[in-house]
């Protein structure tokens, strides 16, 4: 079973507010990707001008994947979990 690290990611956003959601990327990661995956999803959300930096965010946790996950995982390198502000 893979094992995943979860990265708490929180974006402010130009035109108000807070975009919060997770990076789950497989724990072998470096955290240089994690940041280029965030800045990828940011883009596929028309946020271009947007930026995920290391303020923005951070380590939180190690667990085992759920399919959904590993599918994505293995497909693009990353899944985005969506929590807060997300759907623009």
């Amino acid at each position: 079973m893979m094992e995943v690290a979860i990265f708490d990611t929180y974006v402010k956003i130009r035109a108000g507010g807070y975009m919060h959601f997770d990076i789950i990327v497989s724990a072998d990661t470096n955290y240089e990707r994690v940041l280029t995956f965030g800045n990828d999803y940011l883009k596929s959300k028309s946020l271009d001008m947007q930026s995920v930096s290391s303020r923005d965010c951070r380590f939180c946790h190690l667990q085992e994947v759920i399919p959904v996950w590993e599918k994505n995982i293995l497909q693009q390198g990353y899944h985005i979990y969506e929590m807060e502000g997300c759907t623009r």
